[in-house]
């Protein structure tokens, strides 16, 4: 199961990269090009929502399978992985909302650019046209 949380690291990582080449001042050459492979990767990209809730339910079933350390019943050794156990959890469920997250955003962004450059056109032909 450790690959499938290397490939979500890595998909969030580029979501996170794009979205602030996208965002940062200073680009507008670039912006153009940027947006036109970002709108070309926002589809392959959408695989990572189903993706995100197969490795949430995985989390889910892992959460209600795992064995509970209560009380005297349990070695520090035990208690220890337990606690581990729980701490990978929570990172992994922060890994999946981050790349929800970001998702969305770099949707939200890439919308947004393109919208902006249609109506730039738009404002440039109306000025053309007087």
């Amino acid at each position: 199961m450790a690959l499938e949380w290397v490939v979500l690291g890595y998909v969030a990582g580029a979501e996170a990269i794009m979205l602030v080449l996208l965002t940062l001042p200073g680009l507008e050459r670039l912006r153009k090009g940027l947006t036109a492979v970002t709108r070309n990767l926002l589809k392959p990209f959408l695989a990572v929502v189903p993706f995100c809730l197969f490795l949430l339910m995985d989390i889910y079933w892992k959460y209600e399978t795992r064995p509970t350390c209560e009380g005297a019943a349990c070695t520090p050794s035990e208690h220890l992985r337990h606690q581990k156990s729980i701490m990978k959890s929570q990172r992994n469920a922060l890994l999946i909302a981050s790349a929800l997250v970001f998702y969305w955003l770099l949707f939200s962004v890439t919308h947004l650019l393109v919208r902006l450059d249609q109506l730039n056109q738009r404002l440039e032909k109306l000025k053309n046209q007087e």
